[in-house]
């Protein structure tokens, strides 16, 4: 079958371009999902990489829609046919695989898939994931052939995982290093400058009363010092940004996170995001915090069955939604939500952070900032 090995030489170089173009681990797994749909003549293909919590720490699919994606709910957990073959680690071929005793069941907006194609991605005795195809184009069903070049093409995506990882590694280390050198530098700098700001501020109040003169010029120094150190402490903070959103943007970083607070927490929890323009790092930073701090409020203190997380873009303004429907609270009341923070964050980036809740009637936080794009 030489015209099909050319086509997965053909499919696997694009997984190897896409690691050679600096792309994350899930970009990859993108191009490996799509490489092996179109390589087979599949309706349906997905690639899932399990974590260590009964679920998947990556899942990725090519013919299903956002809107069914929503529709269908948290991601699948490893039961049924993705278990069984994240534990047996053996290729599986079915005509029909609702007919496998293996399979358990479908959520209700789940597609019908019957023709199935699965095999693992194996590194030595390790199952690093698993790919699986459905519902093939042409009639009846996958083949050996099929089964065969699947499987070899998941040995080599394998390697394109595999080096994507050590990639993604070798960035969160160089990512620590450069986090060190910025912590040495806030050291030398800023905290000396902090130092040399007591000093004067004592030396002016010793001279308050003997010489207000002098004393004022000390206090202007003092003023300056401050801002200088304001300057310098904001300047590393912008820079110490978490390492996801390099990899891989606002968007994805905070997918990711609701992601995981979907599975850890009883609560619902939703995600939805428009296209995003690059954006200003210290816009990223401030934007994914107010998220992460709201989400922690809801799932933590409101008692919510859902909660959603929503980004848009709209008219050159990014706007952030954290909306929830637990017990919410009364307005004007002191309460210990870190919502001044949350608000000092959003107006340091020149954005406008409200808050609107009652009791009963959940909590929603928005956060608006204008000429992100």
């Amino acid at each position: 079958m030489p015209a099909e090995r050319a086509e997965i030489l053909q499919a696997v170089s694009s997984a190897v371009l896409a690691v050679t173009r600096h792309l994350s681990v899930r970009e990859v797994l993108q191009v490996i999902v799509r490489s092996a749909q179109r390589l087979l003549d599949a309706r349906y293909a997905a690639l899932g990489v399990p974590d260590e919590e009964g679920s998947f720490a990556e899942f990725v699919a090519e013919g299903i829609t956002d809107k069914q994606w929503d529709a269908i709910g948290p991601l699948p957990r490893q039961h049924g046919m993705l278990g069984a073959m994240l534990r047996e680690g053996t290729p599986v071929r079915l005509p029909d695989l609702r007919e496998d005793p293996r399979f358990e069941w479908w959520p209700k907006a789940h597609p019908v898939m019957k023709d199935f194609l699965g095999v693992p991605i194996l590194d030595g005795g390790q199952v690093l994931g698993i790919i699986f195809l459905a519902n093939k184009s042409t009639p009846g069903g996958f083949t050996k052939d099929d089964e065969d070049l699947l499987t070899l093409f998941a040995a080599h995506a394998a390697i394109a995982l595999t080096n994507a990882r050590l990639y993604e590694r070798g960035r969160e280390l160089a990512m620590l290093e450069e986090r060190n050198r910025m912590a040495r530098e806030l050291h030398d700098a800023v905290t000396q400058k902090l130092f040399s700001l007591r000093l004067t501020a004592r030396s002016a109040a010793v001279m308050l009363d003997s010489a207000p003169d002098q004393a004022a010029v000390e206090l202007e120094r003092v003023q300056r010092l401050a801002g200088e150190a304001l300057s310098e402490l904001r300047a590393v903070i912008v820079e110490l940004r978490p390492a996801e959103l390099d990899r891989h943007g606002l968007a994805e970083t905070l997918r990711k996170h609701v992601r995981m607070l979907d599975r850890l927490h009883p609560s619902l929890v939703a995600f939805e995001a428009g296209e995003l323009p690059p954006m200003d790092s210290a816009v990223e930073v401030a934007v994914l915090r107010v998220a992460q701090e709201s989400l922690h409020n809801a799932l933590r203190h409101s008692g919510a069955e859902q909660v959603s997380v929503r980004l848009a873009y709209e008219s050159g303004r990014l706007s952030l939604t954290v909306q929830d429907d637990g017990v919410g609270f009364e307005q004007g009341g002191t309460r210990g939500l870190g919502l001044v923070s949350m608000r000092d964050r959003a107006e340091s980036v020149g954005g406008v952070m409200t808050v609107s809740s009652a009791p009963g009637q959940g909590t929603t936080v928005r956060v608006e900032v204008s000429g992100c794009g």
